[in-house]
């Protein structure tokens, strides 16, 4: 009689249960699952100063999930993408991030490629736990927004060292000149880590210029930086402003090495500057040279379907849709707190810009390539590879990494010659990729 009871007592309570389901809150804000299709939103300069960003990105995301889709989806889901564009603003990243959010109902965000907008937008992520994905926003601050905010790109502070240390060891600088935007954080912070590590190493920094985004004469502050004399210049600012920079700065008669970081990566570069960015260097996510059988299926792949070669941007972006897919078959579905969790635990995530493994502070530890600028054929050339403190190139670097070889092997502050970007096939655990599937930023 007594378990008669309790089987009574049980009936009611789950028919009690499951009449007080709210069948409204299952919804990806409140960390639901509805199945279907798997809504992302991707957001970004389509149309601003930094279009060509933008265009890359969404480039990239677009061809991953083509090639995700076609095999099949994500535990049997296809994505579905939804686009915003925020002209590069950042009140306007807040309010298209507000949208894909709270009308769209995306269970993740790829975006932004500005720190600026990134900055702007996360807060809106964090404060609704819908997990975003920087493929690009290189400043620290980025991820300290939150926990459901993370990227799949090395951060300033390794950037900005990696030029200081090729700068001195590799080009022998003693002194150097800064011409920065004093309106992007990104290059704000760059100038700040460019010149600990450059002091660190026993150069000088002797003058330090700034202009503001969309400037066109810098001939003041270029003047200025010609009567110092510096063994180089280093310019940590976006494409539209250094091409027209480095064509002044040659005008003027300055033909010291001009250097810069991934802002400058935009088939747009070489219409602004032109032969003038000869003998110039960046520090980049990876190269396009890379013979890595993996990398040249997605160069061969987003040729095709774009007809332009991937940037560093493009790259990026579909390592960030890659990245998501495989969190969301580890997560079990798009459940917010799982998907959050599953992201933050990626660990040794072959992509196309690198081995991904997302520190405690979800940001990627990679390595660097340095590329020089090669103006006759509209390209960047791989120079050498820069890694972070503690890591080397990995043991299997001639069969899965860039073998091109510098001739001068590097032996100083730890670099090698070889560009390690990693390799072998996309981690096994994303989706299958189909590398036959077809596929332009402010940080």
């Amino acid at each position: 009689m007594k378990n008669f009871f309790l089987a009574v007592i049980l009936v009611f309570s789950t028919l009690f249960s499951s009449a007080c389901v709210d069948k409204g809150a299952n919804t990806t804000t409140t960390g639901g699952d509805t199945g279907g299709d798997i809504k992302v939103g991707v957001y970004g300069d389509l149309t601003g100063g930094t279009a060509s960003f933008g265009q890359s990105t969404k480039n990239g995301v677009q061809l991953a999930v083509d090639e995700i889709n076609a095999a099949g989806g994500v535990n049997g889901r296809k994505i579905t993408l939804v686009i915003e564009d925020d002209q590069g603003q950042p009140q306007q990243a807040t309010t298209v991030v507000q949208k894909l959010i709270n009308q769209d109902k995306v269970v993740a965000l790829l975006g932004e490629v500005a720190s600026t907008n990134s900055l702007a937008a996360a807060p809106v992520a964090q404060a609704a736990k819908i997990p975003m994905i920087t493929p690009s926003s290189t400043n620290p601050q980025v991820t300290e927004r939150g926990d459901y905010i993370s990227r799949v790109c090395f951060i300033d502070p390794f950037q900005g060292s990696v030029m200081a240390k090729f700068a001195t060891n590799t080009l022998k600088a003693k002194t150097a000149a800064v011409l920065g935007d004093n309106s992007s954080d990104y290059s704000k912070g760059l100038t700040q880590f460019f010149e600990q590590e450059f002091v660190k190493l026993g150069g000088r920094v002797i003058t330090k210029q700034t202009y503001a985004q969309k400037d066109q004469d810098f001939k003041a502050q270029l003047t200025a930086i010609r009567q110092q004399n510096p063994d180089v210049i280093y310019i940590p600012g976006y494409y539209g402003e250094v091409g027209i920079i480095a064509r002044q700065a040659r005008e003027l008669g300055m033909n010291m090495p001009l250097l810069g970081g991934d802002g400058w990566d935009s088939p747009d570069l070489w219409k602004l500057g032109g032969a003038s960015l000869k003998n110039s260097y960046i520090s980049n996510h990876y190269s396009a040279d890379n013979p890595a059988p993996e990398i040249q299926n997605f160069v061969k792949a987003y040729n095709a379907k774009f007809n332009v070669a991937p940037d560093s941007l493009a790259a990026l972006a579909y390592d960030a849709a890659k990245v998501l897919a495989d969190a969301i078959k580890r997560a079990g579905g798009t459940d917010s707190a799982k998907l959050k969790d599953a992201i933050n635990a990626t660990k040794d995530f072959k992509g196309v810009t690198g081995i991904i493994t997302l520190d405690a502070n979800r940001n990627a530890v990679k390595s660097a390539v340095v590329l020089e600028t090669d103006p006759s054929a509209s390209k960047f050339n791989f120079k050498e590879t820069i890694y972070p403190e503690g890591m080397s190139a990995p043991a299997d670097a001639t069969s899965n990494t860039n073998t091109m070889m510098n001739s001068n092997t590097m032996s100083n502050a730890g670099m090698t010659n070889s560009n390690s970007m990693n390799s072998n096939m996309m981690n096994s655990n994303a989706t299958n990729l189909n590398t036959n599937s077809t596929m332009n930023a402010n940080r």
